[in-house]
Parts: structure tokens; sequence; C-alpha cells
């Protein structure tokens, strides 16, 4: 989690905590325990604690999410910084790693964040 104004915070769709206790049909207390836990980043966006949409598939945190948010973390990455590399375009990947995350490209996302490190 961070306290900084999220990267790109206008050019995603982004999740409350309500929102996601709403979705995983959950408490706070496990959805704030999945960021904690880093199975979800978060950023505070105009305040409020929000999770990228993106980072959500099929009811549940994006499983290829997790270990890849622990080898950033691994790299010196800090949870905010981890975050806003996972929004933006990655030119070795031609795309956002979120994006090639949820394409299934995990490996090749876990090789270029290792070579950040």
């Amino acid at each position: 989690m961070t306290d900084a104004t999220a990267p790109d915070a206008n050019a995603a769709e982004w999740l409350t905590v309500p929102d996601l206790v709403e979705l995983f049909d959950s408490t706070p207390s496990r959805v704030r325990r999945l960021i904690d836990d880093r199975h979800l980043l978060a950023a505070r966006v105009d305040g409020v604690l929000k999770v990228p949409a993106v980072f959500i598939r099929d009811g549940a945190p994006l499983t290829e999410l997790h270990g890849t948010v622990i080898v950033l973390g691994d790299g010196g990455f800090s949870d905010s910084e981890a975050l806003e590399w996972l929004l933006n375009e990655d030119d070795s990947l031609g795309t956002t790693p979120i994006a090639a995350l949820r394409a299934g490209r995990k490996a090749e996302v876990r090789r270029v964040a290792q070579a950040l490190a």
C-alpha cells in the first residue's frame, strides 16, 4: 500500500475496499489482509485506498500477481514502485506488465522484473 497518489489514477478503473468486500463476498479485514500479504497492491487515490480493477479476475485476486509482486519486492521495489511498474507500459514487454500477466505471460513478466533488480 502506498500513501502517495497512485500512478495513472485516471487511466484505470479503481476499486475501493467496500467494492472489494462486495465483489469477494468477504469482510474488510480479509480484503486488507490480501493487501497486507501482497496478493493485491493498493494506493490512495484522492485520499481513498483503492486497488486497480485489472488486478482482479473472476471475482478474486489475479493469481499471477502475488508472485510477481514478491519478485519485485525482492528486487528492491516498494509496493508503490511495483504498482507503478505493473500499470505502465514496459518497452521490453510491448505492453503493461499487468496486461502481459493477464495474457498468460507470467514467466516473461517475472524475468523482466528480475532484470530490473
